[in-house]
């Protein structure tokens, strides 16, 4: 009997342990938050310098944080951008260099074979919740709920009208006529797995249910995870009447429409944190607000001072936004400039959520938290990537340290200081041939490392691929200087 006695009481002591040890972990691990806006330009938000849109509500997180005024997404276009960020790959490296093409005709998404940082997250005993745009694959391997999200609200298509009243007109007549492939900007949202009836403006909808996932979150005894992917400001331009009222100062008609679109973010950002505040949570998490790519030109963006805008790999193309914020943790008031990627995030995350990367998986990033923290450069003499293919040729940029080199266009390759030159306007490649001649054989080694394209965007492109038989490195990477 004292035998029995004796193990029940083990195995009673055991899991106390084991749940104190748990919520003790669970206390010192903070809740992460991923804002990411779409086609959000670089000088389009009041930290980094709006003067004709206001950002009220990010610009109070972003001074009460760390500022990166260096940050690079891992390529210029939304879907590559966002498998990047969740895979913390190069999308190159497993087939994902484009878009996948719209309206769900496409079978293919970010292979199942690369572990995303909510998988490792959710093993690690975190809470996980995805809401809005998902851009990585519409077939059912590829649904967030199966990628390590417990709760998906959104759309899994490149982009969405933002008004039901309407997108539902088109879709119900659509459908009623028998249409096969209804196209992907007027299907009806989901929650996990499940149409559902939105009546809310699409921004005001995904910020609606950030705020329910917090709540939900906070209720449970465990960290969460919430990958918050707002559509806002990507086209079409659409936007509440009551938010272009706001900016009825502005004369250009694109640029009144897109900030109003991002004053709704601003919004929906703003009540998100009252949530967390509302829930005793504010403290315990660690918010990284981001664009995913640059804002595109043509659509009321703008990227000052840098040049040109999505799509390029000069800095507008796929230098962003981006600031961290925790309380107490994360210092208030600086501006962080060296340079830091997207790819970063997964290790860092893991890090801090203490959780464990799959043996194997490769990651392209790095833990940044201490360099962070302390203001050091965390990846001093290493190198950033980006590269677009295009036209039978591809465009590449390579951040290392001061020193930002690019090939556009099949023009020469250029050397630019970018610390002193941002705009990208004097070549110094032939004052530092050796600097730029050693920054192109890293990217060329880099690329050894990419793979076939598994989808293109269009048809179009994938004839242009083959007819130029593409990727055709050889002349990518030829030095004339």
């Amino acid at each position: 009997m004292k035998t029995i006695v004796s193990k029940i009481a083990l195995a009673l002591f055991l899991t106390l342990a084991f749940s104190s040890t748990r919520v003790l972990a669970d206390q010192t691990r903070p809740n992460l938050v991923v804002i990411l806006c779409d086609d959000l330009g670089y000088s389009d938000v009041g930290f980094n310098g709006a003067t004709d849109i206001k950002t009220p509500k990010l610009d109070q997180l972003a001074l009460g944080g760390t500022v990166c005024i260096s940050a690079y997404v891992t390529h210029p276009f939304c879907g590559p951008s966002r498998m990047g960020l969740m895979s913390g790959r190069y999308p190159h490296s497993f087939g994902g260099p484009y878009n996948l093409p719209p309206d769900g005709n496409c079978p293919e998404g970010i292979p199942e074979s690369e572990t995303l940082i909510s998988t490792v997250l959710k093993r690690a005993g975190y809470f996980t919740g995805a809401v809005g745009k998902w851009h990585m694959g519409v077939a059912a391997p590829f649904h967030p709920n199966q990628r390590g999200f417990d709760d998906y609200y959104g759309f899994l298509g490149g982009g969405h009208e933002y008004f039901p009243s309407h997108y539902r007109p088109i879709y119900d007549r659509q459908r009623n006529n028998g249409v096969a492939n209804i196209r992907e900007y007027v299907r009806p949202l989901e929650h996990n797995g499940k149409e559902v009836k939105e009546d809310q403006y699409i921004t005001d909808a995904l910020s609606r249910e950030a705020v329910r996932f917090v709540n939900e979150a906070a209720a449970k005894e465990q960290p969460f995870f919430l990958y918050l992917a707002y559509n806002a400001p990507h086209t079409p331009l659409q936007a509440k009447e009551e938010d272009m009222l706001r900016f009825a100062n502005i004369d250009d008609s694109n640029r009144r429409t897109y900030a109003a679109m991002v004053y709704a973010v601003d919004r929906g950002v703003g009540q998100l944190v009252d949530a967390l505040l509302a829930t005793s949570q504010l403290d315990k998490t660690l918010i990284v607000f981001l664009s995913d790519n640059g804002g595109k030109l043509s659509a009321g963006a703008t990227n000052v001072p840098l040049r040109e805008g999505k799509g390029s790999v000069y800095e507008g193309g796929f230098r962003v936004p981006m600031f961290f914020h925790w309380p107490g943790t994360v210092a208030a008031g600086k501006r962080f400039a060296h340079p830091v990627s997207t790819l970063d995030l997964y290790p860092t995350f893991a890090r801090l959520a203490q959780a464990s990367i799959p043996a194997g998986k490769q990651l392209d990033g790095k833990d940044i938290w201490d360099a962070l923290l302390d203001g050091r450069n965390p990846r001093s003499g290493e190198t950033i990537f980006a590269l677009r293919h295009r036209n039978g040729y591809s465009d590449v940029g390579v951040r290392q340290d001061q020193w930002k080199a690019c090939r556009v266009a099949n023009q020469p390759w250029k050397l630019f200081n970018i610390e002193q030159d941002i705009v990208e306007q004097h070549d110094v490649g032939l004052q530092h041939p050796t600097t730029l001649r050693q920054m192109v054989r890293q990217a060329e080694r880099w690329s050894q490392t990419h793979t076939q394209a598994r989808w293109f965007d269009s048809p179009k492109v994938k004839d242009g691929w083959q007819a130029a038989n593409m990727p055709n490195y050889d002349e990518t990477f030829r030095i004339d200087k």
